[in-house]
């Protein structure tokens, strides 16, 4: 039998700060564990949440669904739009333009993905983009939206999607959901952290308002301070600032556009990008950008000067530390969140990472007392996740060819994971990319990535030649015009939501 870490049974969970990490966490507690331990969320108001409008992921389905949300509730309170991926302009270099969207890609062949008839077919002198071949890519370019399970009268893939929504909206409306499904909310400021002097575990946490209170399991979303995680158990971080090199953003909302466009746009600039994020009642803005190669005067100015609507509210500064702590749980406190680490917004990424440690804390929820082997497994799927997750965003700044500022050469030249280097040259001279176990990121995405930024298969797969030239124009043919046909068809972003 293993050895027991801490053998007390784990009745009272504290969840130390609201905003989306706090609230996520509460929601699915509340929903999986039934009451079966008492959970007590701390957040105080006086203390600012730093969402200011997110971009979501199609993971985020599963969380909705896990806690029966209704969709379109969920959608009005959040002033929520959707999401058929991410567009990159002037990412491979200025005037450049790709989009990673979600979803399928042309046909599936067994053993072989569609990009290779697609190479093939551009060495026949067909001339195409990748997303011709995409569904969602076409949908949104054309802002429409319509929710399609399956291209009329064909298997092919139809619509896969995610959302844009408010981050404060959406806090308020999952801490409404918790409340109701049993989790206590305390109002106040956190002032001094109590450690068992036994085991190093903490024991209770101490209010400004002199209350004392204690539980057998800490999760820290205290944001970018890590309360518990750090100040109290001096966990440790891990720096990936020399990879992913931006530490800093500022936002701004901006009035909504009369069209609006169902996806991301993330638009790279001098040093580092910005992002623009459609919400029903706003457009949200920001600029992400290194202080070594920007200062914060020049990205304001940036920023606003480069605006598609007038401004509503006054620019937020955000100061951040790209990198992961040493471990996301340590002794009785799991950090999610911001607490935990922050990989840069760039692929939407940081709701997906509370929503995925949420879940794993459940499926390893100490029950009968904290042991090594959660901790240790727990650990383990965190840090393969992160690493995944950070090849794939590096891949976005090491694969440009960018050459007008000292950022993105540095970007450029920078000495990156072997992992990464691994899956880069592996597709560079072969045409595969294989998605690793439990990967966030299918081959579909990183095939649209990587060629959007300009790396291009040096062969094919074999499988492709087993069909002749007129048969390939014929299918690139009839899978572009069944595409454009079926995006045709789909009702306008806006009227969809309107009947929302």
């Amino acid at each position: 039998m293993e050895k027991m870490v801490d053998n007390n049974l784990i009745q009272n969970v504290v969840i130390v700060g609201g905003g989306t990490a706090g609230w996520i966490t509460a929601a699915l507690m509340a929903k999986v564990l039934n009451k079966t331990v008492n959970i007590t969320l701390i957040e105080s108001d006086e203390i600012a949440s730093v969402g200011v409008g997110e971009a979501s992921i199609p993971p985020i389905m599963h969380l909705n669904n896990a806690l029966g949300i209704d969709e379109s509730a969920f959608l009005k309170a959040t002033k929520g739009t959707f999401k058929l991926g991410i567009e990159f302009e002037n990412w491979q270099y200025q005037g450049s333009k790709y989009m990673h969207a979600f979803g399928g890609m042309g046909k599936d062949f067994p053993f072989c993905d569609f990009y290779n008839f697609w190479l093939k077919s551009k060495q026949l002198g067909i001339h195409s983009e990748f997303g011709d071949y995409s569904l969602n890519y076409q949908c949104a370019k054309q802002h429409k939206f319509s929710k399609l399970k399956n291209i009329q009268g064909t298997n092919l893939k139809g619509i896969e999607y995610a959302y844009h929504f408010d981050a404060v909206l959406y806090a308020n409306f999952l801490r409404e959901f918790s409340v109701k499904h049993g989790v206590k909310r305390i109002e106040g400021i956190v002032k001094k952290v109590n450690l068992n002097p036994k085991n190093g575990f903490i024991s209770s946490v101490h209010m400004e308002s002199g209350e004392t209170i204690s539980a057998d399991l800490f999760i820290d979303c205290s944001g970018q301070r890590a309360l518990l995680i750090e100040e109290a158990l001096h966990t440790g971080f891990d720096d990936w600032s020399h990879w992913l090199p931006c530490d800093s953003a500022i936002a701004v909302a901006s009035e909504a556009m009369k069209s609006i466009p169902p996806y991301t746009r993330s638009i790279a600039h001098q040093a580092g990008w910005q992002w623009r994020i459609p919400l029903q009642h706003r457009m949200g803005n920001g600029i992400v950008y290194s202080n070594h190669y920007m200062s914060d005067e020049h990205a304001e100015d940036a920023l606003l000067s480069s605006l598609d609507s007038k401004i509503i509210s006054e620019p937020k500064k955000i100061q951040f530390r790209t990198g992961r702590r040493r471990k996301q749980w340590n002794k009785n406190v799991v950090a999610i969140g911001l607490s935990s680490g922050f990989f840069e917004p760039l692929e939407s990424t940081n709701i997906h990472l509370i929503q995925t440690a949420a879940i794993r804390l459940l499926k390893l929820f100490p029950h009968l007392g904290i042991t090594k082997h959660n901790i240790d497994e727990f650990n383990r799927q965190a840090l393969m996740e992160s690493e995944h997750i950070r090849d794939f965003i590096i891949l976005h700044y090491k694969q440009n060819q960018r050459d007008e500022s000292d950022f993105w050469r540095d970007c450029s030249l920078m000495d990156i994971p072997d992992s990464l280097t691994r899956k880069l040259e592996l597709f560079e001279n072969s045409g595969r990319v294989f998605r690793e176990q439990d990967e966030l990121f299918t081959e579909v995405a990183w095939q649209q990535v990587m060629i959007g930024q300009g790396l291009m298969p040096k062969d094919y797969h074999p499988l492709v030649n087993q069909i002749d030239a007129k048969q390939l124009t014929d299918l690139m043919q009839s899978l572009s015009t069944l595409i454009q046909r079926t995006a045709g068809k789909m009702s306008t972003h806006n009227d969809y939501l309107s009947l929302l």
